[in-house]
């Protein structure tokens, strides 16, 4: 947490661990900072927290230092996040000692000027200083403790850093390089302060009413407590719940104070929603008096756009929304649905700003399934752009980065990969030291996550403005999304994100409360992300597009592979008690999960007796003949029936030992495909054919085989410079009956319309993979009904995993529907269409 909510917090720390009690009338010495700065301390702190005595006061504690530890190194590096500080941080195991030598590096490679370079002329003195840092706070600590002495009751007097709830935002205007972060932690430093009697009948009214999922955001308040707060209402006075919590069993008054943190941090998101409507309205009013002008302000077609091709009308509306928030100073997240042309309207905003005298350079980052279908739509739509592209091999992109530097190279996009852009620290300094206008993220769901080293080198990119392309904003939880916010305006989110982590997170348990609850969080979520998010769905915008029909099919397993799941099932259920590590959980249910697809995907039927046969044969190979058996065996112990199977047509000694094809098809799922693939031939469809496994792709091909149906492969082994030739052969050679593609690899940015089938053979824990996968065909350029068949094991692990996707797409539903007015219309005016799209 930052600002206020950490140093409330602090303000209560008890060296002693103890209960913490609470007065209406005390006094504290001034709370020093450096109290909790002993990175020996924090060592120990790490070993001992894996420890279950004393494990909610410890991780408070642990908790607050890391804060302490933020907060110091703030004051060295004034210019630079708190969140930024904090990953530092973290990356560096809280040694605040070797975080602050590694800031300086990064700062002196930056020319930024940090607080250590005023206070000492060179950098050795810095040093020192940092080095002796922990001994001198721990020769202070003793005489830094903060001296509480309780009187009476239930308030206590605090330094500063306190939330005044009572102030309001009074500024209207909102400015792109105004941190607002900022505007809003000012608010905590209003001096010294007691319990209010505003703040007393806030937390009465919470822990009255607050359901328990509600309850369960109160810091350290467990599921148990909650259910223990609900049994002892009602709470008549401030003077009755302080008895009740204080004198019952496995309760405290420090929840109440941690009420109070609760209440601050949902103060901050109420702010930050005050905020974000501003803009709102301010678009609102934009919008409204633009409609009212008449239509001429429309930003139509960008004259530099290939003329034989044009825009459609609800990608006009999409380059008129990207043109207002810039005009705004405002970054965006475009989250069109899959199929409606992101990449397009991209470019032509780049266009734009072109016309506009903006002429780069910008950069646009692309998953590296994606970079020669960028390449090609932007030389299709807008050869005027000059691109280049940075991508190859380490050698070929340092002279790439030659040619950049030294001025070489004539551009006003650079075209590059996730990866590329962040593997090395040449290629990271590239994009921190070249002065961008705007940086495009393709996928940009690939965000989701703040806490990620990705999502933290990216944050680095030295660009003006940011816009994120995603079809999926949402994917798991709102978190996700705010995640997505935070990268693209980080001066207005930055600031916040520890609150915005707390409230967005998803811990209620109940389907009441969920209902209650949830619906809350999301009207708020949509309030946040209002000004900053376009979002259309095919249904509103491509009346012309033909349907998309789902299909569930239930496949029983056969016998044999039923009895082998069971049995897994069995072994896997006695050892799942003692596994307390996620990593150990999620093994499991990937075990689970490749045998409800195919039991070749374990080893069953290759035994230990004849793998060691198999070795002993192996040495009359003469690739062979001087290895060790014993470690043929072993490399063979690990190998699935399927490897071994292969391995076992590669060498003329074991060929006996190869699996028969009735085992090879023996799949539930394999008896209602074939079935489903030979209808489907009849009628003259197309099939696109996705799974998660490599593997089970390399077992489809021998069922396609047997069948005799011609197909194409494409997984994350093939070049990236093949994949566009055999998407091209798919989309040209209509003998072609399937493109067998995994789900990661195929499921992003690629164009097959040419087939009207897709076919998931196992789904994705997370639904909006598969939706990427679907929308390869249903897109623009469909002429045919869209079918999307998806093969699920009958009484398996496969079925909870479709029931849970189910209620993850259910929240982007929520999170997207218009409140009011008319979805489905499409006005002619561009104005109007905008101010529709918009939700204003």
């Amino acid at each position: 947490m930052d600002g206020a909510i950490a140093a409330a917090l602090l303000m209560f720390g008890d060296a002693g661990g103890g209960p913490r009690k609470r007065k209406l009338s005390s006094s504290s010495e001034p709370y020093e900072e450096d109290e909790f700065n002993d990175d020996q301390s924090m060592k120990k702190k790490r070993l001992d927290h894996g420890e279950e005595s004393n494990e909610s006061a410890e991780s408070s504690n642990n908790w607050e230092k890391q804060e302490s530890i933020v907060l110091k190194l703030q004051k060295e590096f004034p210019n630079f996040d708190k969140q930024e500080l904090r990953e530092v941080l973290k990356e560096h195991e809280w040694m605040y000692t070797e975080a602050l030598e590694s800031l300086k590096v990064f700062a002196e490679d930056q020319d930024m000027q940090y607080a250590s370079q005023s206070e000492f002329p060179n950098g050795k003195e810095a040093s020192s200083r940092s080095q002796n840092y922990s001994k001198n706070a721990a020769k202070t600590k003793l005489k830094q403790k903060c001296s509480m002495k309780p009187q009476n009751g239930f308030n206590k007097k605090r330094k500063k850093n306190v939330f005044n709830p009572k102030r309001v935002i009074e500024d209207s205007e909102y400015d792109s390089g105004s941190d607002v972060g900022s505007s809003l932690d000012e608010d905590y430093s209003s001096g010294e302060e007691v319990m209010e009697d505003g703040y007393k009948g806030k937390i009465l009214h919470f822990l009255q009413d607050a359901s328990i999922g509600e309850l369960t955001l109160i810091p350290q308040c467990s599921q148990k407590k909650a259910q223990k707060i609900t049994e002892l209402r009602p709470f008549n006075s401030w003077e009755a719940l302080f008895t009740k919590m204080s004198k019952t069993n496995g309760l405290s008054e420090d929840l109440i104070w941690h009420c109070k943190t609760l209440i601050q941090e949902r103060d901050v998101v109420i702010r930050l929603m005050n905020k974000c409507e501003d803009i709102s309205n301010k678009l609102t009013k934009q919008v409204t008096m633009l409609t009212g002008n008449g239509g001429g302000w429309n930003i139509e077609q960008p004259s530099i756009l290939n003329q034989s091709l044009s825009l459609k009308p609800y990608q006009k509306v999409g380059l008129n929304w990207l043109a207002l928030v810039h005009k705004h100073g405002l970054n965006g997240i475009l989250a069109d649905e899959m199929g409606l042309g992101k990449t397009i309207q991209a470019i032509a905003f780049l266009a734009y700003l072109f016309q506009e005298g903006n002429k780069g350079p910008h950069l646009i980052v692309v998953p590296a399934s994606t970079i020669d279908n960028w390449l090609r739509e932007v030389n299709l739509w807008c050869p005027t752009l000059k691109v280049l592209c940075y991508y190859g091999s380490q050698e070929e992109r340092k002279q790439i980065r030659y040619n950049i530097h030294s001025k070489y190279e004539e551009y006003n996009v650079i075209v590059t990969t996730y990866n590329c852009a962040i593997s090395s620290s040449d290629d990271r300094s590239l994009f921190r030291r070249l002065k961008l206008n705007y940086a495009i993220f393709d996928e940009g769901h690939m965000l989701k996550n703040m806490g990620s080293i990705r999502y933290q080198h990216l944050m680095t990119i030295n660009a003006n403005n940011r816009l994120l392309l995603t079809g999926t904003p949402v994917q798991n939880n709102l978190l996700e999304l705010m995640s997505l916010l935070n990268f693209v305006m980080p001066h207005m989110f930055s600031s916040s994100t520890s609150e915005i982590r707390r409230m967005f997170s998803s811990k209620t348990k109940s389907a009441d409360e969920q209902s209650i609850y949830e619906k809350e969080r999301i009207a708020h979520a949509k309030q946040i992300i209002k000004p900053f998010i376009l979002r259309r769905v095919k249904e509103e915008v491509l009346k012309q597009l033909p349907p998309k029909k789902d299909q569930i099919e239930l496949c029983a397993m056969s016998e044999k592979q039923e009895q082998l799941y069971l049995g897994l099932f069995n072994r896997l259920k006695k050892s799942i008690n003692n596994m307390e590590k996620s990593t150990e959980m999620c093994n499991v249910m990937m075990q689970l999960r490749k045998m409800a697809n195919h039991p070749l995907l374990h080893r069953q039927y290759y035994t230990a007796e004849k793998l060691k046969e198999m070795s002993q044969l192996m040495l009359k190979e003469p690739t062979h003949c001087e290895a060790n058996p014993d470690l043929i065996f072993e490399d063979m112990e690990v190998m699935t029936d399927f490897e071994l199977h292969v391995l076992c047509k590669q060498y003329r000694h074991i060929n006996n030992f190869q699996l028969d094809m009735d085992l090879i098809l023996d799949s539930g799922k394999f008896r209602v495909l074939g079935c489903i693939l030979s209808e489907l031939k009849q009628k003259g469809d197309r099939v696109v054919l996705f799974s998660q496994f490599t593997m089970m792709l390399d077992i489809l091909e021998v069922l396609l085989k047997h069948h005799q149906h011609r197909y194409l492969r494409l997984d994350g082994k093939t070049q990236i410079s093949e994949r566009i030739h055999l998407i091209d052969e798919f989309n040209t050679d209509m003998d072609i009956f399937v493109f067998l593609l995994s789900t990661k690899a195929g499921g992003l940015g690629i164009n097959l319309t040419s087939a009207n089938v897709v076919i998931l053979h196992d789904i994705d824990c997370n639904p909006y993979n598969d939706k990427q996968a679907e929308d390869r065909c249903h897109r623009v350029g469909q002429t045919k009904e869209v079918l999307v068949i998806k093969l699920i094991s009958q009484g398996t692990i496969e079925e909870s995993m479709l029931k849970i996707n189910q209620q993850k797409l259910k929240l982007e539903q929520d999170m997207t529907t218009v409140d009011e007015g008319d979805e489905g219309t499409m006005p002619a005016d561009i104005a109007t269409l905008l101010k529709t799209s918009m939700g204003l």
